[in-house]
């Protein structure tokens, strides 16, 4: 395996059905600006709450990519 250097941004993903689609709205935000994502880790699920019921979910990822301070969109 050649020598690199990875890079890890959190972001937050919402949706108003499911978790699974919080957290794949984060990675598809995040794959629209950084390259060669390797891997996303889900650190924190939580739900908005109004009036007894679920409004919105929300997740908390961590995507690593690999670092290449020398490319540009």
């Amino acid at each position: 395996m050649d020598e690199s250097v990875g890079k890890v941004v959190t972001l937050i993903g919402s949706s108003k059905e499911s978790f699974e689609k919080a957290i794949a709205n984060a990675v598809a935000a995040a794959a629209k600006t950084l390259h060669e994502i390797h891997v996303a880790d889900v650190r924190k699920l939580y739900v908005h709450v109004e009036n007894g019921k679920i409004t919105n979910y929300r997740a908390r990822v961590r995507v690593a990519f690999e670092y290449n301070p020398k490319y540009k969109k």
